[in-house]
């Protein structure tokens, strides 16, 4: 097998390209191969394109350059390449993980937070398709910011050494950076930050995936187009001015129902837009693709099936995963 290469090489002052004709022989790791030059050409001095095309042969050695050694390599194994394992997480344990669904619908009076009729479709879809694929779901409906901190702190103390993953499916009001249990807010941070290397062990280097359907401001995004009306839609969101702090903890997914600073749109009948859409293409291609294609499928349905009032939405998709993750045939 022949192969050309370019050489270029100065002399005086000048440019010269030289095209090396190579014979290649197919061999094994334990194969000792020689290569030799077989044909040496070079090019004018200009050196431009139709020069390297149209260099006319020369069969003696250029004078003044150095002779072409002979080289050989031996006993050496030529692919390195990395098992395609070392990018892809390993699923298979005993156990593919727990799935936390907070499903949260009824507030105190206190709050001035109205009830989320449709929430309760979300958790049940949520809860049908995780289970399909092998994770052991737990709903935990109207929890206040205690019990939720309570329930996230008990599962992130759970020995996680047989299972592959973990799933948590928050659903509520929110705002920007905060969740709300029912009777007032918290920070993400303080629940997620729960799972992290330091305070999770068993978890370390297995993917931990958040998906939450929450407003993160009072922002709508009115698309390209304002001549739909949707009716039976509303918001998942409270007025409030919180920073929004996103970490940087490795193998970490955080999928928000929508941009920072956006509203959460959600059917009253139907559920919200991202767990519709989440649960759907979960279901179509859960067992099929890699996580992050997944949530762009995700992404581009809610973006574009998606609308109310000719007001639009797009998640948002931070993820610190460090490997491709397939959920397990």
């Amino acid at each position: 097998m022949f192969h050309i290469i370019l050489c270029p090489i100065e002399m005086n002052g000048k440019l010269f390209f030289f095209a090396v004709t190579c014979v290649f022989q197919r061999f094994n790791a334990n194969t000792t191969i020689t290569l030799g030059v077989v044909k040496t050409d070079c090019t004018t001095e200009i050196g431009t394109m139709s020069d390297l095309v149209d260099a006319k042969c020369i069969t003696a050695q250029w004078p003044g350059s150095p002779s072409l050694p002979r080289f050989t390599i031996e006993n050496q194994k030529v692919d390195a390449r990395p098992p395609a394992d070392m990018y892809t997480y390993k699923m298979n344990y005993p156990s593919l993980g727990q799935c936390v669904i907070i499903n949260n619908k009824n507030f105190d009076r206190r709050t001035g937070m109205s009830s989320r009729k449709g929430t309760d479709v979300d958790a049940g879809y949520a809860r049908k398709v995780f289970e399909r694929l092998g994770y052991n779901v737990k709903v935990a409906n109207d929890q206040t910011v205690q019990q939720i901190q309570q329930l996230l702190y008990t599962v992130s103390q759970d020995n996680h050494s047989q299972s592959a993953s973990f799933v948590c499916v928050m659903l509520s009001h929110g705002g920007e950076g905060v969740f709300y249990g029912t009777d007032g807010n918290v920070e993400l941070q303080k629940l997620t930050g729960l799972f992290r290397g330091d305070r999770c062990k068993t978890l370390v280097g297995k993917p931990k995936l958040f998906f939450i359907q929450a407003c993160r401001g009072s922002d709508l995004d009115c698309g390209i187009e304002t001549d739909s009306v949707a009716g039976g839609i509303e918001t998942d969101s409270v007025a409030g001015n919180y920073p929004e702090r996103i970490p940087v903890e490795a193998d970490f997914l955080y999928a928000y129902s929508t941009a920072p600073g956006y509203y959460s749109w959600r059917n009253t009948d139907k559920g919200s837009w991202f767990i519709q859409a989440l649960c759907e293409m979960l279901q179509r291609y859960g067992k099929q693709l890699d996580i992050m294609q997944i949530m762009t499928r995700v992404n581009h349905k809610v973006a574009h099936d998606f609308e109310a009032s000719a007001n639009k939405q797009i998640p948002c998709i931070v993820s610190m995963l460090t490997k491709h993750l397939y959920f397990p045939q």
